[in-house]
């Protein structure tokens, strides 16, 4: 069998509970996804925090205590922060985020950062001397050629090759399907990416399982898809991780953090 990484992206920017109950939201829901995520079979975190309203945040004491409440409860799962606008903040926001937090992994929309150049330059500039790993969020092929663009200027360090291609779209809806990786991997085949994906609607395991026979990373999870193949709803984000572990199981793969961890979240 072969060994993959999956990280799971419970809540994301927009959604609310009205949308399903069991989003997570508040820092204990969101460190009691963690859980039962990495028991499930993902081995990392893509971690948004919400306002008192359960607006989309960039605050970085929000984001701290999200970080430790997951590092508890998960202990030994990877944390990527995102700093995606989700048309509420601007670049200065962005980067604020960023210089305050200084974290381990985030993930950078290079379409947003594009508003402002010289922002730009200073936020992926602090990242560098942080040693944040960015990983670029890459929409469409324009996002592509900004990202060449920004190698080509020097305002993205050439050293930051690791990027997500988004498949689908959530506004206005548009529901992935797998064939949409290629036009990715074909724009991208020069760049020497360390590429994952993501998808939403309901193919998203039929989209993630050719990411993964292709060689990429993987990202599942309520920010894109709620809903399983055949329109059902997964009850909670653990299902869906172990719905997918179960069919690329099937195919042969073996997610990282089953070989890391038993399913009670200790080290064998």
């Amino acid at each position: 069998m072969t060994t993959y990484h999956l990280m799971v992206a419970p809540n994301g920017a927009r959604r609310q509970q009205a949308d399903h109950a069991g989003l997570p939201l508040r820092t204990a829901e969101i460190a009691a996804t963690a859980a039962t995520c990495q028991r499930a079979g993902a081995d990392a975190l893509h971690l948004h925090v919400r306002d008192r309203d359960g607006g989309h945040s960039l605050d970085a004491g929000r984001y701290r205590a999200a970080m430790a409440a997951v590092a508890e409860a998960a202990p030994g799962m990877a944390i990527q922060i995102t700093t995606e606008s989700a048309g509420v903040f601007d670049v200065a926001d962005q980067l604020a985020c960023l210089e305050a937090l200084r974290p381990a992994a985030a993930s950078i929309s290079v379409r947003e950062l594009a508003r402002d150049a010289d922002l730009a330059a200073r936020a992926y500039a602090i990242c560098a001397e942080a040693g944040t790993q960015v990983q670029h969020i890459l929409y469409d092929l324009n996002c592509v050629a900004q990202l060449r663009a920004g190698y080509a200027a020097g305002r993205i360090p050439a050293a930051m090759r690791s990027a997500i291609f988004v498949l689908g779209q959530y506004a206005p809806p548009r529901l992935a399907h797998p064939a949409e990786l290629r036009p990715f991997l074909a724009a991208t085949a020069d760049l020497d990416l360390d590429w994952g994906l993501c998808a939403f609607g309901q193919e998203e395991h039929a989209c993630l399982l050719a990411g993964l026979e292709a060689g990429g990373r993987l990202r599942i999870g309520f920010e894109n898809n709620t809903q399983a193949a055949d329109g059902s709803e997964y009850p909670d984000n653990a299902a869906s991780v172990a719905a997918f572990v179960e069919r690329a199981g099937a195919a042969g793969h073996l997610p990282c953090a089953r070989s890391v961890f038993n399913d009670q979240g200790a080290q064998p």
